[in-house]
């Protein structure tokens, strides 16, 4: 007889979509995560979700919340108004690569510096997904893509861009953290991080950012368990997992 409590029942917060993700891609567990915690935090009713522009673009679709459309890299500026706008509201900006760390750098450091109460939730796959595959900020060293076939040249191109660590030189942020969804194990850790930055804006304490190694078999060529074991031996290495900072410092 199956245990009742093994079954696994659709959070409220997450709609009947048929996935447009590819196999193997990180997005849909995030999304996951995300619904399960809105449930349990019970704050479905005033979540307001940016979207970006990548992969994500459709996450509002995903989730049974408003949801605005950001400009390419604006999502943390759009964030901002919404939630100066409406305070009472829980404001999430989701963003990939591309969108937080080339085209919208400024918006990312400036919302952090300023400790915007909002929650920042940023999926790292190294790669730009959307557009085909080509390098992204946080492409690994000599990691093949459409733009370095030969393998990111760092002497070139600079170093993949460690987005925790940026942020955590700055004194505003209250909550700091990089998780992985390669596995179980992590993926239980990626929700109750993105359950202590939900939380924290909750309870009006401030900035929080979440940082997400995911996985994009398609535009690195591989099948999804072959990727999910790449971000554990190349990516976790360079991008350490774990909490930067808890509480605002004091100056």
């Amino acid at each position: 007889m199956m245990d009742e409590n093994l079954i696994y029942t659709k959070p409220d917060s997450l709609r009947e979509k048929k996935t447009h993700y590819c196999p193997g891609c990180g997005h849909g567990i995030v999304h996951k995560l995300i619904g399960e915690v809105m449930d349990e935090l019970d704050i479905r009713e005033k979540t307001i979700v940016i979207a970006p522009v990548g992969c994500s673009v459709l996450i509002y679709d995903y989730l049974n919340c408003d949801g605005i459309e950001a400009a390419h890299g604006r999502a943390p500026a759009v964030a901002t108004g919404v939630k100066r706008v409406h305070p009472e509201s829980i404001v999430i900006s989701y963003q990939g690569d591309g969108d937080l760390l080339a085209i919208g750098t400024g918006e990312t450091i400036h919302a952090a510096n300023r400790g915007e109460n909002i929650t920042v939730i940023f999926i790292n796959n190294a790669i730009y997904g959307m557009t085909g595959g080509q390098m992204a900020p946080t492409t690994m060293p000599d990691q093949i893509t459409k733009t370095t076939p030969y393998g990111r040249d760092v002497d070139n191109t600079g170093y993949p861009i460690r987005a925790c660590e940026m942020i955590n030189t700055l004194v505003a942020p209250v909550y700091i953290e990089r998780t992985s969804i390669h596995d179980v194990k992590n993926i239980r850790k990626t929700k109750k991080a993105i359950k202590k930055a939900l939380t924290n804006q909750k309870e009006g304490k401030g900035y929080s950012f979440v940082e997400v190694l995911s996985t994009c078999p398609t535009n690195w060529g591989v099948n999804p368990v072959t990727a999910a074991k790449w971000v554990e031996t190349a990516m976790v290495p360079y991008y350490p997992l774990g909490v930067f900072r808890e509480e605002k410092e004091k100056v």
